[in-house]
């Protein structure tokens, strides 16, 4: 398979900050909506983006913790949005459709990880439903405010989609769940949906990339015992970090979602993966989790993956 996963030579790094892929950039009069925007990294990513002049909308399953969190920081709203449940975002979407605002930047960052089975909606895995099928009808049913101004939608991915393809065969893990089987098919779906976002609105204007952030020890993280961090080698007995050098601080975290937002750099692309502020390189054959899988860019399993989330949501701005 072809690919455009090469890198582009974009000046910054592991260690580049939100600050720093912002430096010279004024966003002033611009609108971006960050799910996770108060939470992590999507919290230095509200106050880069602020900082730098845009208007932050931050959807939150929990306004009050949002609120709280985000107190200080100028240029934010908080609304009301449960990823996991689609009314929630239907209500979410009008909501703000109703203000008559064009967005310029999505960044879908909002998400659980390796939490234990738990089923929402109709029955289904629910890191499979919050991180990818609530972000999917949240940017169908924004399309009308994300056209106009010809938005970037960023999926934030992760190298846990090096763990699994989408299992097409029993994508809600009716027939036993394992809670980093259905980590990595979130996280696969994540970079799909980007990439046939990308193919459908590209001549629109819009254009959608995926990325991975980095490891950072942050709230994501809130699922997991302390004693399965230690037996990963990520932290010892206290709660420290074992190896320094390979997590990032929460400002680093943010640098590729905001990179991927904003930089003029990716004028004129979109579909790719990017990691380390960067467009990702195809994985390598040793099977260290870094770059892309194939099965993640494939546009045949990205379009197979659009039409299920169309059918399961019943949303689909491209239909017909």
């Amino acid at each position: 398979m072809t690919t455009a996963q090469h890198r582009i030579g974009s000046g910054f790094g592991a260690t580049s900050t939100a600050g720093d892929v912002l430096h010279g950039i004024d966003l002033t009069g611009r609108l971006a909506i960050v799910t996770g925007g108060y939470s992590g990294i999507g919290l230095e990513t509200t106050r880069a983006l602020t900082r730098a002049g845009a208007h932050v909308v931050v959807p939150a399953r929990r306004p009050v913790d949002a609120r709280a969190a985000l107190e200080g920081v100028s240029g934010v709203e908080v609304d009301e949005v449960d990823l996991g449940d689609l009314a929630s975002v239907r209500g979410f979407a009008e909501r703000f459709l109703a203000t008559g605002r064009t967005v310029d930047f999505v960044i879908a960052g909002a998400g659980v990880m390796a939490c234990p089975e738990t089923r929402v909606g109709p029955g289904w895995e629910a890191q499979f439903a919050i991180n990818h099928l609530g972000h999917f009808a949240l940017v169908n049913r924004l399309w009308p405010a994300l056209e106009p101004g010809g938005a970037r939608v960023v999926s934030v991915s992760s190298g846990g989609h090096h763990l699994t393809g989408v299992r097409w065969d029993d994508i809600h893990f009716e027939r036993g769940y394992d809670k980093w089987a259905a980590y990595g098919q979130a996280k696969t779906a994540n970079v799909l949906f980007a990439v046939h976002l990308d193919r459908l609105a590209g001549n629109a204007g819009v254009r959608a990339f995926a990325l991975h952030p980095g490891a950072i020890l942050t709230p994501l993280q809130r699922h997991m015992a302390k004693e399965e961090m230690v037996e990963r080698g990520w932290i010892d007995a206290d709660g420290t970090p074992l190896n320094p050098e390979g997590f990032k601080n929460p400002r680093q975290g943010a640098a590729t979602q905001v990179w991927a937002a904003t930089s003029p750099r990716l004028d004129g692309l979109g579909g790719l993966y990017l990691e380390d502020c960067e467009v990702a390189e195809p994985a390598p054959a040793d099977g260290a989790m870094r770059g892309v899988k194939d099965w993640a860019v494939d546009p045949g399993q990205a379009a197979r993956l659009w039409a299920l989330s169309a059918e399961l949501t019943g949303v689909n701005a491209f239909a017909g």
